[in-house]
This record gives C-alpha cells, sequence and structure tokens, in this order.
C-alpha cells in the first residue's frame, strides 16, 4: 500500500499540513533577502548591503541606499553623497558589506531600506545586487516613578504617577487589588520633533488604611508598572497648624519658665539679704544695749 503523502488530497493530519505551511513560510522570508533590525530611539543601528567589492572596483560601480521611494545614501565614483534627512547622522563602510550606519535613531526612521548596486557593462550600468533590510525602531517606557505630593485634604494623600520618552501612545492606569481606579489630572503630550510621549497621572486616597496601588502604563502591546506602598500610622500625625503651634508654644513656655524662674531667685535672694541685715542690726542693738550700762 503506498503511504506517500501527495499535495492534491486532503491530510488527515492537520498538524502536517500546517508544519507544511511554516516551512514554506520560512523559505519564503529567507529567499526574499529581508534582513530585520531591531534597535531603541537614540541607538545607532548598522545595515548591510551584504555585497563585498574591492577598493579598485568601488571606483566604478554606483551604490544606492533608500528607504522605501526615499534616497538615503549614494556613492558614484568612489564618492559618498548623503541626502539632508540623514546627513551628519549617516555614515558608509565600504570595507564591511557596504554597510551603512545611522546614529542617533529616530521613530521616524522605521521602515525598509534597500541597497542597490549596479555595474557597468555594455555602456550602460547594471543591476548587479540588490537587498533589503526592515529597521524596527522601538521607544521603550522607563518604569514609572510615583512621588508623594502630601495632603490635599485632611485624612487624604496625594501621589503623582509619571513617565517619558516612549512610543506609541501610552494609557495609565491605576490599579489596587487588580480593580481600577477613579485618577484626577491625568495629563498627556507628545513631543512634535521626536514624537515621543510623556504621560503623569494623579490619584487622590484615604490614609486611615493601608494601600497598595500599583500604576500601569501600556503601550502597543508592552507594559511597564511601578508600586506604592501605604501604612496607617498608629496615630495621626500632626498637621501643619498643629506644628506651627507647638512651634510657638515651646518657646514662649521656655520664656515664661525661665522669667519665673529668674524672678523666684531674686526674690529669695533679696529675703534673705533682708533678714541678713535684720539679724545685723538686732545683734548692734543687743552690743549697744551691753556697753550702755557700763558707761
Amino acid at each position: 500500500m503506498d503511504h506517500t503523502l501527495k499535495w492534491g488530497i486532503p491530510s488527515k493530519r492537520p498538524y502536517l499540513k500546517l508544519f507544511q505551511l511554516l516551512v514554506l513560510a520560512g523559505l519564503f522570508y529567507f529567499c526574499s533577502g529581508v534582513i530585520q533590525v531591531t534597535k531603541t530611539v537614540k541607538e545607532a543601528a548598522m545595515l548591510s548591503c551584504d555585497y563585498n567589492i574591492s577598493t579598485e572596483e568601488l571606483k566604478r560601480v554606483r551604490i544606492y541606499w533608500q528607504k522605501d521611494n526615499e534616497m538615503v545614501l549614494a556613492v558614484m565614483s568612489g564618492k559618498v553623497k548623503v541626502w539632508p534627512r540623514y546627513e551628519n547622522r549617516t555614515i558608509t563602510d565600504v570595507t564591511s558589506n557596504l554597510c551603512i550606519v545611522i546614529l542617533a535613531l529616530r521613530l521616524s526612521d522605521n521602515g525598509t531600506y534597500t541597497c542597490v548596486i549596479q555595474k557597468p557593462e555594455k555602456g550602460s550600468y547594471k543591476l548587479k545586487h540588490r537587498t533589503s533590510v526592515k529597521l524596527m525602531v522601538r521607544a521603550d517606557f522607563p518604569v514609572p516613578s510615583i512621588t508623594d505630593l502630601g495632603n490635599p485634604s485632611p485624612n487624604n494623600r496625594r501621589i503623582i504617577c509619571s513617565t517619558s520618552g516612549g512610543f506609541p501612545k501610552p494609557h495609565l492606569s491605576w490599579l489596587e487589588n487588580g480593580e481600577e481606579l477613579n485618577s484626577t489630572n491625568t495629563t498627556l503630550s507628545q513631543d512634535p520633533e521626536t514624537e515621543l510621549y510623556t504621560i503623569s497621572s494623579e490619584l487622590d486616597f484615604n490614609m486611615t488604611s493601608n494601600h497598595s496601588f500599583v500604576c500601569l502604563v501600556k503601550y502597543g502591546g508592552l507594559t511597564v508598572s511601578q508600586t506604592f506602598n501605604w501604612q496607617k500610622s498608629a496615630k495621626p500625625a500632626p498637621s501643619a497648624n498643629q506644628l506651627l503651634l507647638w512651634a510657638i508654644i515651646i518657646p514662649v513656655s521656655a520664656c515664661g519658665i525661665s522669667v519665673i524662674i529668674a524672678v523666684t531667685l531674686t526674690c529669695l535672694s533679696c529675703r534673705h539679704a533682708a533678714r541678713w541685715r535684720e539679724r545685723t542690726r538686732n545683734k548692734e542693738s543687743m552690743e549697744m544695749e551691753r556697753i550702755s550700762p557700763s558707761t
């Protein structure tokens, strides 16, 4: 019996057909010559033309780098020309697969770059090599920071969560025990030059109980988060007015006590001096009385 699997006959093993489709997709991607490079904003990306030529041959060939329908760089007669959008941040290395290096990557650099090499043949330039590189520029948000803003009202606390420098457009939410909370003053802005986003949000909560809040930022298929824990105090924290009152009472009390002590010591000293003077007078009187009869 022939057990050979034929392409025209439906297979009773669907996983085999799925495997065949995956193999075909992989072969198609490999044969298409598209290489993928993933970098983050402000980094440098090296894109290879995957073609080596000698220094002498470099003077005769033409090398073009373009992104979609936009020119990036060209090498003709050994001279390099860079288009304005990539000027001062794009260099070429003809000794290493005719690659180019794009510095200080921007989100707008996302796209497919194509390297084309033409060689002279019978009075005209003919295509000799062509390859494509897909550049993906990411902008990851850093872990959010949570700052304590103090007490907007008695028994209430306010905190703010913020992060910046990411893309695409983010969404910020506050969570406690898996449930989303109502936030206040949520702001979102985008830099017109870099296209990067900044987001922040405030949250008010009651200080009379323990809390564990999660600030969650979602952008694209990625997330970053930060946790804020609050432990209620055994005794209520004094308010600013109470602290000010104690700051006045303590010095005044200290001054009052000092005055009382000084007055008391002065009175005791005066009383002691008066007694001493009285004893002295009595003693002198007794002496005078003792001397008078004899006289």
